[in-house]
Parts: structure tokens; sequence; C-alpha cells
């Protein structure tokens, strides 16, 4: 076999360079916090160890040398006669940085190419200090907080590299691959109505075709799978945000990640990346107060961040959470209405979201950080292009919690199909509550407005065909679509349910002007456009409209049959969208963190239900049940778990123990709790 080239070698180093790196960054920053830890110090000597041979190799010099410099920096750390500090840390982190810098992006080595012996002073001179001494950060200051993006090993050319079992593919390649199973579904479909129209045959007859639909449901879903990343993939660069910032702020914060196995689609990852910045950023910022406020406070001195990542459904909620400061409202209105904003009347949850405006800023004072009016209107673009959502919650003095919930997938969305003025439509389905087949929506009024009653409430009405036409109209006969953003509800009256189907959803491209109200198209087996409707776009414009506010009130039909429901959870996340979807349902909700909680609470309080997780500190949802069909007095509770773990064995544990119903997190929608829920209180259908 021919001997490999420079260019060759380089390119190689290149790809193998960037995983060192991320994992050296990944391994100081367990350092910083595991002081002294003999395995992590020689993990990051032996990351630098062979960093500095492979440049070597590839003609690196100028990377190498550095290498060498910063593996000397070390030394002193890894014989035990020196502690690995906050300022070594700094030393090594920017010299990471730099090695990150001198690395050529195209694998040809750039101006690195004439770095040899003829080359300047070492760059480690400025990293870590022309002596390598403990006061490098000195010689270091952090003048930039952002972390450095990683280059792509797969920009420019396109690269194939076999490492093990693992092959990296160029993402054109992956969504060349999409787009073709897309167009094969498309073209099967439209194989299916010729039978049906040519032939008059119906195509699920048909053991070929049945055959073939099957396969290429499989081909689309494991395609889909090949964009599938971790969450784990940007918390190394939001943890390195978080440790450089709180250094130069002189704040101590301690960085907690939870779930960061929760997959997601690249292109919504890619989309929120930017926004996560912002949010982690704007906690330490905003949120976590100096060691000395926090002890006035009677606060540990040392804050905490965390940022826990789940699937429910096919959404995907990322918590970012501080126990900082927490959001003062008063400061929000009293900007906003310097901003000529009227916040009289506003609710909570509204004045949370003033944060996310362009040109809002509640800082003191500006600086490169804060008060420049930027930042949060960065996460809600970011996020609404993701076709995702924000929330927030916060408490004065205990912290606050931005919640940000996307799609699993851009590409591929379950819909509910529906017909309006002869045009078909797509509603996502994941936004669908329910469907209802009733006469004309003039038969039932709440407040003199066309409602519907779901979950006990009494949900407004409109004509879809309005709203899109954004023309006034009484709803007229037809199936009724309820359909949910973050905090409302609402109906829309349509000529005719078709069905549901996967959409393989494309955007309009930037030629197309953007319409609230639509989140993209797709393309019908008949080379029809299909347009996809964005559910929180419809229920903003039915309410800017004037008939309605989307917000549905709360009824006496519903306070008198207002049931109790104990949702037991160790996740703040979970716990407390468990408990808005219930108490917007008409429950009572209480919660509790751990089975010995939830314990003591039903000493206290009398429950009608219990919904518990299983995987929860002191005890978990297993032995709570146990201990709760052990109570004589609590015997007869119905117990429902909502988990995570799928196996067999474990939903035959919980039969075993005496739970009423499992269901699965991942496919969870709010929609199948309360019906769930309902049917256990003998509510439901």
């Amino acid at each position: 076999m021919a001997a490999l080239s420079i260019h060759q070698v380089r390119t190689l180093f290149v790809q193998e360079a960037e995983g060192r790196l991320a994992h050296l960054d990944k391994l100081l920053l367990e350092l910083e916090q595991a002081n002294g830890d003999q395995e992590l110090i020689d993990s990051v000597f032996r990351e630098l160890h062979t960093i500095k041979g492979s440049s070597a190799v590839a003609g690196l010099d100028e990377v190498s040398r550095l290498a060498h410099d910063l593996e000397d920096l070390l030394g002193d750390a890894r014989a035990g006669q020196r502690a690995t500090t906050p300022d070594v840390i700094d030393a090594l982190l920017t010299g990471t940085d730099r090695l990150r810098a001198l690395i050529p992006g195209d694998g040809d080595g750039g101006a690195e190419a004439g770095a040899g012996a003829g080359a300047g002073p070492s760059a480690a001179a400025t990293a870590a200090g022309a002596d390598g001494g403990a006061g490098a950060s000195a010689h270091a200051p952090v003048r930039d907080v952002r972390p450095v993006r990683q280059h792509s090993a797969d920009s420019g050319q396109d690269r194939v590299q076999r490492t093990g079992d693992v092959v990296m593919v160029s993402m054109e390649r992956l969504d060349e691959l999409i787009r073709l199973v897309g167009e094969s579904a498309s073209a099967h479909l439209r194989v299916g109505r010729m039978l049906q129209n040519r032939f008059n045959v119906d195509p699920a007859s048909v053991a070929e075709f049945d055959k073939l639909s099957r396969s290429l449901n499989d081909l689309q879903d494991r395609a889909m799978r090949t964009r599938m990343v971790p969450v784990a993939t940007i918390t190394d660069q939001l943890h390195r945000a978080v440790r450089d910032l709180a250094r130069a702020e002189s704040k101590d914060v301690r960085w907690e990640v939870r779930g960061v196995d929760t997959e997601l689609d690249r292109g919504v990852l890619h989309e929120l990346s930017d926004a996560l910045l912002h949010v982690v950023r704007n906690a330490v910022d905003h949120g976590i107060e100096p060691p000395a406020e926090r002890a006035a406070a009677g606060k540990p001195a040392q804050g905490t961040i965390r940022l826990h990542a789940m699937q429910l459904g096919s959404e995907v909620i990322i918590a970012v959470t501080d126990d900082g400061l927490g959001i003062d409202l008063d400061r929000v209105r009293r900007t906003a209405a310097r901003h000529g904003i009227d916040t009289e009347g506003m609710e909570p949850d509204d004045l949370y979201q003033l944060i996310f405006r362009s040109g809002l800023s509640t800082a003191s004072f500006v600086t490169d950080v804060s008060g420049r009016g930027v930042g949060l209107d960065v996460v809600r673009a970011n996020v609404e292009a993701a076709r995702g959502r924000v929330e927030v919650r916060s408490e004065p003095g205990g912290g606050t919690e931005i919640r940000i919930i996307v799609p699993i997938t851009l590409a591929v969305l379950r819909c509910l199909l529906v017909e309006v003025s002869g045009q078909r439509f797509a509603l996502p389905f994941h936004r669908v509550v329910s469907s209802q087949n009733r006469g004309a929506s003039g038969e039932l009024h709440a407040e003199g407005r066309p409602a519907v009653w779901v979950d006990r409430r009494s949900v407004p009405v409109s004509a879809l065909a309005d709203i899109l036409a954004n023309s006034p109209g009484e709803p007229a006969a037809g199936p009724i679509v309820v359909l949910a953003d973050a905090s409302r509800r609402h109906g829309f009256q349509v000529d005719r349910l078709v069905g549901q189907r996967d959409v393989v959803l494309k955007g309009l491209g930037r030629l197309v002007p953007h319409v609230p109200a639509v989140a993209g198209a797709s393309v019908e087996p008949d080379g029809s456009v299909l347009i996809v409707l964005d559910p929180p776009g419809l229920i903003q414009r039915a309410r800017a409209a004037g008939r309605v506010d989307a917000r549905p009130a709360p009824t006496n039909h519903a306070d008198t049959l207002r049931q109790r429901i104990l949702v037991v959870d160790d996740a703040l996340t979970v716990r407390e969208l468990q408990r808005s979807i219930l108490e917007r349902a008409g429950f009572d909700v209480r919660v509790a963190t751990d089975g010995v909680q939830a314990l003591s609470s039903l000493a206290e309080h009398s429950s009608d239900l219990v919904l518990t997780d299983i995987e929860m500190p002191n005890m978990d949802g297993f032995a709570l049940t146990e201990a709760i069909r052990a109570k004589p007095s609590l015997a007869n509770i119905p117990v429902l778990i909502l988990s995570s773990r799928s196996s067999d064995a474990d939903r035959q544990r919980g039969l075993d123990v005496g739970a009423d119903g499992y269901l699965l997190k991942s496919g969870f929608d709010q929609s199948n709790l309360v019906t769930a829920v309902n049917r256990l209180l003998g509510v439901g259908p």
C-alpha cells in the first residue's frame, strides 16, 4: 500500500484533533471541580501527549511545541507538587483554545505549513507564562468569555472516515438520503392512488404493496435516526461558558447536567445552541449573586446552574435552572413602561415573556454581557425557528427556570389532516387536544361566545376558514379540532376530518414572507402542496381578531368537580409540567419530590389519585405504590406510574406492586395523561 502523503496525514490529524480537543475541554472542566484528582490529571496529560506526538508526525511543529509546553505546565500537578487551581485551569484552557486556533481547518496546513524551526517563541508563552508558573493566569486574563466554536471536520470537501464501527458522513449526504426517502414515500403514495383510481384495487389488499409500505416506513424511521444527536454534544461548551463568565465576574458557580443522553434532530439542536448559550450566560450574569451577597441572604456561597433535558412524547424539554435572585417583576414593569408597553392587567406569565423582547433589558448597567437589550431576544427567535416555545418560572430570591420545548425533529411531523373550503391543511398532532364531530358550535355558548367543553372546561371556538382569511364570522356546523399552545386552548371548526399521516415537512424558503400561522409545507402524491399550520400562531391570530380571550376561564361546573391529585417526581420540570396540565384540566394538584414526602403529604391531605415517577431518591415509585397499598386508609387510591423505563419487566413490576396504570414519558402528551387520569377516576369514557 502506498505511503500516506503529508496532506492525508494532516487531514487525519485534523479530524482526530477535533474530538481530542473537545474531550480535553471536558476533562479540564471536570478537573477544576475535582481538584487534585490524579486520574483526571493523568487523562489530561495523555490527551496533550497524544496531540503533541500526532501533530509532530503531521509536520505541525507549532502545535507540537504548544502541546509540549502545556504538558510541562501540568507536570508539577501530575507529580503532586502543585494544586490544579482555577488559575492553572485558566492557563490550560487558554492553551487549548490556542491549539484549536493553530490547527488548520481544511487539513492542508494553511499558514501552519511554514511553521517549523524558524518560528518565533512558543505560543505557550502567552498561555502559561514563560516560566509555566502557578501565577499563569496573570498573563492570561479572561478577555472573551464566549466559548470557541470548533471546526467541523466535514466542512468543505465531503469526507468519510471509518473509526472502529463508526463512519463519519457529512450532513449533506444524510440530508440527501432523507430527501430521497421522502420522495420514495411520495412515489409510493402515488402508486397506491393509481391502483385505487385506475384499477379499482384497494392498495391495502395487495400483499406486496403492504410489505413495501412497511419497509418504506421502517426506512424513513431509520433514516431520520441518523440525524439524531444527544444533547451532550453541546453541554461542554455551555459548561465552559458558565465557568469562564463566573470567573470573569468573581462568582462561584457549580454546573450540573441531567438527561444529556436525550436525543433530538441535529438541525433542532443547531438552532438551539446559541439560544442555550444566551440562557446560561444570562443565568450567571443576571441570576447568580456574588458569594458575599448570597451568604448575607443565607444561601450557600456557591450558586448552581443546572441543565436538565428529557423527552416527553414527540417533544424535548431542555430546562436551565439557577438558584439565584429570580426575576424582579416590578423592575420588568418599570422597564416595559419606559419602552411604552402597558403592563396593567398582565399576568406573571405575560410579564416573564417581556424579557425576550428586543431592546428590553433590566440590567442595572451595561457590560459586554448584559444591558444592551440583546441576548434573550435571540433565544425566542431561535426557539421559534425550531418551532418551539419558551416557558419561564421564577421565584423572587429563589431562582429562575427557563424551559425550551421543541419537537424532536423538524423533518417529519405526525399530523391531523383537515379540509377547509375545499383545501386540505395539516395540523401537528402533538398540538391536538381533541377532535369532536358535532353540529353547529352555536349549540353551546360560554359568556356569549361559541365554545365546546374539553376536560370540564369551556374552550372558545372559531371557524378555521375565518382565521386563515382574517375575517370575522360565526363557526358553522362541522367538526371541531381543539388545539393547544403553552398556556391556551382554542377550538377551530373545519369542514371535514381527513385522517392522520406522517408529513415530510419542508420550509417555505427565504423568498416567501414569514406567515405566523404557517409552519411549512409538504408535497402531496398528486403534486399539490399541503400547508402545515402552526397551532400557536393560529391561537394568537384568533386572539388578535378580537373575538375571544383564548385563556379558558374556570367555570362553576369545573369547580364543583375538582378532584385532588398528588404528583410525585424529583425532576422539577416534569413535576411542574404535569401540575400545569392537570390544573388546566380542572384538578386540584399538590406535588412531592419523592416517595417519603408523598406519604407524608397523603397523611395530611387526602388525594383522589397519585401520579408518580419510578426513579426518585429516598423512596422510588415502586416502593411508594407498595406503601400506599399496604396502608388501609390509602389502599383504594388509584396510582398511575409515568416513567421513562419501558421494559416489560418494569411494567410487570408496576402491576405487581399494585399500580393502576403505566404510561411512558417517551409516548407522553397532555391529552393521553388527562384521558388516563379521567379513566382511573371514573369520569372519562
